[in-house]
């Protein structure tokens, strides 16, 4: 299993990222986290403050978008999909609208598969990383779990656990997020819960068996 979380976009440490990625480098980029900002805002933003799959571009990683929301009860062509690229990349916005979006489309299930198959690598930022723990507990001091509910579902908590510990990103940063964060790490150690924070700009790679913190 190939992994690369970032705290805050790509981080410091693309030439990493490229290292993982290998010679398979197209990337498909998964926006769901921001599903609950009204489309016309969402082209404002990416068009004046920042596109990830222009960033990814330019680095060599010949990215476009996919919606997670056009494979709902459609897994098998989700799959499909996610194993003609090299690379997903999932940004930051909540991480409970991310994690709904998910669900519903089957992601869980297909991404384990092609990780454990060594298929591809999975790379976030922010709330792209922070779905990847076992659990979302605590999480919710930075990102309200409300936001942008599909019907009736209930809120969740469960991660997707790929990785073994709480991801806590922006923390001690210049980021709007910052001050959650840290509380979310505050509460985490009460609880003694396993996790992870981290600085913009650090990121956590998974090889296999191996786990390595980048400054």
């Amino acid at each position: 299993m190939r992994l690369y979380l970032s705290s805050h976009r790509l981080g410091r440490h693309t030439d990493t990222l490229l290292r993982l990625v290998g010679k398979r480098r197209n990337t498909l980029v998964v926006g769901n986290a921001l599903d609950y900002i009204p489309a016309a805002a969402r082209a404002v933003y990416t068009a004046t403050t920042y596109d990830p799959v222009a960033e990814l571009n330019a680095l060599g990683l010949p990215a476009s978008w996919l919606d997670l929301r056009d494979f709902v009860g459609a897994p098998i062509r989700l799959h499909d999909q996610l194993s003609s690229c090299g690379l997903v990349w999932v940004p930051g916005g909540n991480a409970f609208v991310l994690r709904r979006a998910m669900r519903a489309s089957g992601f869980d299930g297909v991404i384990h598969g092609l990780l454990a198959q060594d298929a591809l690598v999975y790379g976030g930022a922010s709330a792209g990383a922070i779905v990847t723990a076992p659990t979302l507990r605590g999480l919710d001091l930075m990102d309200d779990p409300t936001v942008g509910t599909w019907g009736d579902e209930k809120i969740s908590y469960e991660g997707l656990n790929l990785f073994p510990k709480s991801f806590v990103p922006h923390v001690a940063s210049d980021h709007r997020d910052s001050a959650g964060a840290d509380k979310a790490a505050a509460w985490l150690a009460e609880q003694g819960m396993p996790f992870v924070a981290l600085q913009d700009g650090q990121v956590v790679t998974v090889e296999g068996d191996t786990t390595t913190l980048l400054p």
